[in-house]
């Protein structure tokens, strides 16, 4: 076995694609790519092409990881966007070095923080990455529910998501794929209270089926700044569906458990879909 990395700017996209597929096969969720969705996910996801990495064993493709890099509170930091390795070369110390890679781009590019999510269950990966310095910092969650919704008096304003920096209360550090920077196709609403001032803001993105139906709301940010209460989720929920007759599906992305909006979703019947660990490494200091 003789490993050699290159820079995704330097390999086909087939052998991109296989190491993918091939270092994600029989993974804890589906994560098999066409090649479109991958790239697709590359430019939503704002991930680098030249600090992402394929290890070849030979001509072979055998592995993966994807990076990329924002200003997050002032500081630079990574993010780790999937670290892949085929299954017949799992155990071998590919593992390894892909992560002594990675973390040698990441100083290379002046990052202070290097973050990550692993799930939960996968406890191999957790114990590689605690190896290398990451420390788990919060427990995340995806919850799937359906609401019946009513009217609202809520007062919200739709803005987009690249101008949630204008605002003060905006939270920039949040995992990365809720970050405005990761939804800038998606919608996003701030709400007032009966003093117009800012009681909280969401962050979504709407689906529609083939017949032009609501199908599904993708809840990337919910946060509350008062008192959270049943009847205010309901309110917000009506607001962001513009669907007032009808129950509509929600699904929360990488939601904090430490979010008072959590227990309140699992009170209205919400289930717990997958939940994950982040990650934080500090570099550079």
């Amino acid at each position: 076995m003789k490993i050699a990395f290159k820079k995704l700017t330097e390999c086909t996209i087939q052998d991109t694609v296989t190491a993918w597929n091939r270092g994600f096969e029989g993974y804890f969720v589906p994560l098999e790519m066409t090649a479109e969705l991958f790239f697709n996910r590359m430019v939503n996801e704002g991930l680098s092409l030249k600090h992402s990495l394929v290890a070849f064993d030979e001509e072979e493709p055998v592995a993966i990881v994807l990076n990329g890099f924002r200003i997050v509170d002032g500081k630079k930091i990574a993010w780790n966007g999937g670290t892949g390795i085929a299954a017949e070369y799992r155990g071998k110390g590919v593992s390894t070095r892909l992560m002594e890679e990675a973390i040698k781009v990441y100083s290379e590019a002046g990052v202070v923080v290097a973050t990550l999510e692993a799930i939960k269950e996968n406890e191999k990966a957790i114990r590689l990455y605690e190896k290398y310095g990451y420390e788990i910092t919060d427990s995340l969650v995806y919850l799937g529910g359906t609401l019946d919704l009513s009217n609202t008096s809520l007062t919200s304003e739709s803005i987009r998501p690249e101008q949630f920096p204008t605002f003060s209360f905006y939270k920039e550090n949040v995992p990365w794929q809720c970050q405005w920077q990761s939804v800038r196709s998606g919608e996003a609403q701030i709400y007032f209270n009966s003093n117009q001032n800012p009681i909280g803001y969401s962050l979504y993105k709407r689906t529609w089926d083939q017949n032009g139906y609501l199908e599904k709301i993708f809840l990337f940010q919910l946060e509350l700044f008062d008192e959270v209460n049943e009847e205010t989720i309901k309110e917000i929920f009506t607001s962001i569906s513009g669907e007032q007759h009808k129950p509509v599906n929600f699904m929360t992305i990488n939601a904090s458990l430490s979010n008072p909006v959590i227990p309140l979703l699992l009170d209205l019947g919400f289930e717990k879909k997958t939940e994950q660990v982040q990650m934080v490494k500090k570099l550079n200091q």
